[in-house]
């Protein structure tokens, strides 16, 4: 799915603060404080995860899984794993 440090990349691409993001996607700014600062792979209600997804697919942020590639062949970004 999203991972928090992700979603703070994304908002971070678009210029854009959590109230704004919580405005496109329709959700509660406590919910994007609450999914920004979850550790790892967000979770969460279903329908509040495709909100989310939504609205950064189509503000233009592609999220790339773990261990793939970009689709439309680009170059991108990716935060490492934290060394334990």
């Amino acid at each position: 799915m999203i991972s928090a440090g992700q979603l703070r990349a994304a908002r971070a691409l678009l210029g854009i603060d959590q109230r704004q993001l919580a405005e496109i996607a329709g959700l509660s700014v406590p919910t994007i404080q609450r999914m920004e600062s979850s550790d790892g792979v967000i979770r969460g209600n279903v329908d509040s995860l495709m909100k989310l997804i939504g609205a950064l697919e189509s503000s233009g942020i592609e999220l790339i899984a773990d261990g793939a590639a970009s689709p439309e062949g680009g170059r991108g970004i990716r935060l490492k794993k934290k060394l334990a």
